[in-house]
């Protein structure tokens, strides 16, 4: 007889949410360090905040701690924590933004439809947390902070534009496929399985 394990009942328990509760509570902090020109302390903080994401992951997928508010709480985080990068990104790096302002501005908009499906669609954001999300989101991480730590690079960026927009074409799929709000659904291609749309 197969017993599903319990959920852990020690610290380990809360750390996810407590993890998206500090990015969130990051995020003012980010946009002072913006606004008063610290980019040293900002780009270390926003390091910060990208390595917790991939911490917060891990721990509710190593010990089985998903729920509707940690994945509501992880995409609130991410959406300030993207923002907030962007912002300083805009701010400290305003040669790259007026060079590639066409890509930034694909990018954008596709970005904001998909938060407009969701909330029509669900009345909150979407929080899929697809596998090509999750790459889209470690690209464009590890681009912003090569930005900061060794300037551009165009084939990254490229790269990252490119992949970050097919993740949100993937989500705005989903929102049309999904009539209720859910998370972590894996992909596209699963959803389809499910149905028996393919094999």
């Amino acid at each position: 007889m197969n017993v599903e394990a319990a959920p852990p009942q020690g610290p380990w328990r809360n750390a996810p949410n407590a993890i998206s509760v500090a990015r969130i509570c990051a995020a003012p902090v980010l946009l002072a360090l913006v606004l008063l020109g610290r980019v040293e302390n900002f780009k270390w903080m926003l390091l910060g905040c990208l390595l917790s994401d991939i911490a917060d992951g891990l721990i509710a997928r190593a010990f089985h701690l998903t729920s509707k508010l940690g994945a509501t709480l992880d995409s609130v985080a991410d959406i300030l924590t993207m923002v907030m990068g962007m912002t300083g990104v805009a701010v400290f790096q305003r040669q790259f933004v007026a060079a590639r302002w066409p890509e930034l501005t694909l990018v954008a908009v596709f970005y904001l439809g998909e938060v407009a499906a969701a909330l029509g669609r669900y009345g909150k954001v979407s929080s899929f947390h697809t596998l090509l999300d999750r790459i889209a989101a470690y690209m464009a991480g590890i681009f912003v902070m090569s930005l900061f730590l060794w300037g551009y690079q165009g084939w990254l960026f490229h790269i990252t534009v490119a992949v970050y927009v097919a993740g949100l074409v993937e989500e705005m799929a989903l929102i049309c496929l999904l009539p209720e709000w859910r998370s972590d659904v894996g992909g596209i291609y699963r959803v389809l399985r499910s149905r028996g749309v393919t094999r």
